[in-house]
């Protein structure tokens, strides 16, 4: 069966990369993506549609929407493509715009809250839909975003692992897309035909945010550097521990988890 593009060949390949390197689906897994609405989560689900007819393993998907509460959101788009694409969904709606204005330091970015509070709602619904997998549509640009956001502004390198175990160890999270660049999931997801629509969060798409000034700032490099994405994404796995400035004890609890991650 031929892939229906040379775009969907290609992130085909990065996904089964990103699937096999870090084993974030194996044979029997009922991975649940969470679906937003947003072109990267749709990019997510229609990929895994496509791979699900071609792998070697069998799993099933559930799409999961969380539904924040923003006046004008379609979630009803989401509804009706799921059902003509015969992709199972649930749609839970929640108040958690609501909560975020009401908690929210007028100083603050809401888009940090929101993420623990969808996440604590997609670990309550991996339960209900029976998953063993929550899949995110974390692109390669999140990655690379959230590395420069934590050494700019936290005072840490870190970014987000392609495969997480939640605190308890009941759930496992993935990012397929960790190889995919936002360019090409918004590409993809506009040539599959999915309507992408918005949150309406009226913080979203708001330039004075962090992650929208990095996303700036590589933009900018990537001008000069065309591939300054790729390498910072070389470095996310290519981790010289020698050459930081941590102390011994540090450096030996992270050389255990480099070692747990290789062996994984």
């Amino acid at each position: 069966m031929a892939y229906s593009s040379d775009l969907e060949a290609r992130i085909a390949r990065k996904v089964t990369k990103a699937i096999v390197e870090f084993n974030l689906i194996e044979d029997g897994d009922r991975v649940m993506v969470g679906l937003s609405g947003g072109k990267d989560s749709w990019a997510l689900i229609q990929i895994l549609d496509v791979l699900q007819k071609r792998a070697p393993i069998r799993f099933s998907i559930v799409a999961v929407n969380i539904d924040s509460g923003y006046e004008g959101y379609e979630h009803h788009k989401l509804t009706e493509k799921c059902a003509e694409r015969g992709w199972e969904l649930h749609v839970e709606h929640t108040t958690i715009g609501e909560t975020i204005e009401d908690v929210l330091d007028d100083s603050a970015t809401p888009c940090s809250l929101c993420a623990r509070l969808r996440r604590g709602a997609l670990y309550r619904l991996a339960d209900t839909v029976r998953a063993t997998k929550i899949a995110l549509g974390h692109h390669a640009d999140d990655f690379i975003e959230t590395l420069l956001l934590n050494v700019f502004f936290q005072g840490s390198i870190k970014a987000m692992p392609a495969r997480l175990v939640s605190d308890n160890g009941k759930h496992v999270v993935i990012r397929p897309l960790a190889y995919v660049l936002e360019a090409e999931a918004r590409q993809y997801a506009k040539a599959s035909n999915l309507p992408i629509i918005g949150c309406c969060c009226p913080a979203c798409g708001d330039l004075s945010l962090q992650r929208q000034r990095m996303k700036k700032l590589i933009a900018q490099l990537e001008v000069e550097h065309p591939e300054i994405k790729s390498s910072i994404l070389r470095a996310l796995g290519n981790v010289q521990t020698r050459h930081l400035l941590t102390k011994p004890e540090a450096k030996a609890r992270l050389a255990d988890v480099q070692y747990l991650t290789e062996v994984r």
